[in-house]
């Protein structure tokens, strides 16, 4: 005779109410204990710290400024628990922390999947209970969307970093870039130390790490939006729901 499977204690961190109390009711219907569910990044760390949970399940952009509070909170109690598993559970792919949190751990017992291509609750249960096994599920989209950043060196700038470093190929001083920018001097400064940190050069003489930084311009020139736009995407599903099933990161 088969037994029941053991309830897993889980923290819920969701800021839609509709949304996070029908996940709750969802989960206990598959034998999930939903110890805590909360709506903002500082009650997910107090619930965790209270309730010590098998699994963490968390939306990524919530209060207060909803950009990627939850992320970064995910990536946070990784570190504090690399054993902890962790799925994120998003509309948008949010790369400025996703590849830190599916680094962390060694890359076991966690995930990153999209509430708009989860299609069926049975596939969404058998994701979680695979993390918790020790697995790495990632919806195809976010893997797609992580290679691709990787492949561009100017993937991780801001708009207004891309836009400085192109007047920085154009060959403006940092005073010109002010000028024509109509900030600082010290507000350019700021951007050009941000820029060679994000492209992880080499602390040498700042003329030849500028040289480096036109470099990986001219690299990623081709896919970079024209100065002053934005590069935001819309909702990461947008535009392919053919492949809407879970996959894990080592499927093709």
């Amino acid at each position: 005779m088969r037994s029941e499977p053991t309830a897993v204690r889980v923290v819920l961190a969701e800021d839609g109410v509709l949304l996070r109390e029908g996940l709750a009711g969802l989960l206990a219907r598959f034998a999930f204990d939903v110890v805590a569910a909360v709506g903002d990044a500082a009650a997910l760390h107090a619930a965790v710290a209270e309730h010590r949970p098998d699994l963490v399940i968390t939306d990524i952009r919530m209060p207060p400024d909803f950009s990627d509070e939850g992320l970064r909170a995910a990536v946070e109690l990784r570190r504090a628990d690399p054993d902890l598993a962790v799925v994120a559970l998003s509309q948008y792919v949010e790369l400025s922390y996703a590849a830190d949190l599916l680094d962390s751990g060694a890359g076991r017992r966690v995930g990153y999947l999209l509430k708009d291509r989860v299609v069926d609750v049975a596939d969404f249960v058998a994701a979680l209970r695979q993390v918790l096994g020790g697995g790495t599920v990632v919806d195809p989209q976010v893997i797609r969307q992580l290679i691709a950043r990787r492949r561009d060196p100017l993937a991780a700038l801001s708009p207004r970093e891309r836009e400085v470093l192109t007047l920085i190929a154009e060959g403006h001083s940092n005073a010109a870039i002010a000028r024509r920018l109509v900030v600082t001097d010290v507000t350019v400064g700021k951007h050009v130390r941000s820029i060679l940190a994000k492209l992880d050069l080499p602390q040498t003489a700042d003329t030849h790490r500028r040289v480096l930084a036109v470099l990986a311009y001219l690299r990623g020139r081709p896919a970079d939006p024209e100065p002053g736009r934005s590069a935001a995407a819309g909702p990461a599903g947008s535009g392919d729901r053919r492949h809407a099933g879970l996959r894990t990161a080592g499927d093709p």
